[in-house]
């Protein structure tokens, strides 16, 4: 049998850090069926890691709590970052407050998701984000 190559992902590869393995299962699942390779983190130092290294992300999902560094830090890491200074970011909550939804906008978020969630809406809205079909 010829040596066949690794796919190349439909729409490119998304983080998704969350320190809930079943939530990172969930999204992991969907955005793959979906055509995108996805990287996960179970912590905020993880996901810096991976967001200050050289893989071509299209997004990331962010949770706020998580241990280590919250999503808010790793969101305002990132946005000092050259390479993803454009990259669309969602950060992903299960407490829904005002202030961490004015936060994350004030830090440069592009979206807001409060768990508990639909994953087809979510990944409609990755497509938005991404102005995907």
């Amino acid at each position: 049998m010829p040596h066949q190559d690794p796919p190349v992902p439909e729409h490119g590869r998304i983080l998704v850090a969350d320190d809930e393995p079943h939530i990172r299962r969930i999204l992991a699942t969907f955005l793959e069926a979906s055509g995108f390779v996805v990287d996960q983190a179970s912590d905020g130092s993880v996901a810096l890691e991976l967001l200050r290294g050289p893989n071509p992300y299209a997004m990331a999902l962010l949770d706020i709590m998580m241990p280590d560094r919250t999503g808010l830090d790793v969101l305002e890491a990132t946005r000092l970052l050259p390479h993803r200074a454009g990259l669309p970011i969602v950060i992903l909550t299960a407490k829904g407050q005002d202030a961490d939804r004015e936060a994350a906008f004030a830090l440069g978020a592009d979206e807001f998701i409060t768990k508990p969630f639909s994953p087809k809406k979510l990944l409609a809205r990755v497509h938005e984000l991404l102005k995907l079909p």
